[in-house]
């Protein structure tokens, strides 16, 4: 076993997503991605929702409200990390997307021999991505 993975070397165990609606941008993910929230608001003395992303491997983290409360223009630099979610069914996945409010960002493209991969905008115009493996996109 290497010492960072001891030591806690940088692997990434939270993840947090800036909203001017938390609520919003909760009914996105969980409407999308099935994941689950709980208002933890009233610990973090601020709009707080914890949120699960499933069972098995992958993190958990939580959506909070935006500091200054105005989203990212659409076309504009990324304010922060992108998460790309690991999805069964790319073009399913999308349609879920678009369907809860979402906007496409860059289009489906292949990773030869790898996987489906394209971005989107959520509610709160952050940008997500997500990624559907398989050995014979092209």
């Amino acid at each position: 076993m290497s010492e960072s993975s001891t030591t806690g070397g940088g692997r990434p165990v939270h993840f947090e997503i800036q909203a001017a609606d938390p609520q919003r941008a909760v009914a996105f993910y969980t409407a999308v991605f099935g994941w689950t929230a709980q208002d933890w608001s009233e610990y973090a003395g601020m709009p707080y929702f914890g949120v699960s992303t499933g069972e098995g491997p992958g993190i958990d983290g939580a959506i909070l409200g935006r500091p200054g409360g105005t989203n990212p223009e659409v076309g504009g630099p990324v304010m922060g990390a992108t998460l790309t979610m690991g999805v069964a069914d790319y073009d399913a996945t999308a349609a879920r997307i678009l369907e809860a409010g979402g906007t496409e960002a860059l289009p489906k493209y292949a990773l030869p021999g790898m996987a489906w991969q394209g971005y989107f905008h959520d509610t709160e115009n952050n940008v997500l991505g997500i990624h559907q493996p398989d050995p014979e996109a092209k």
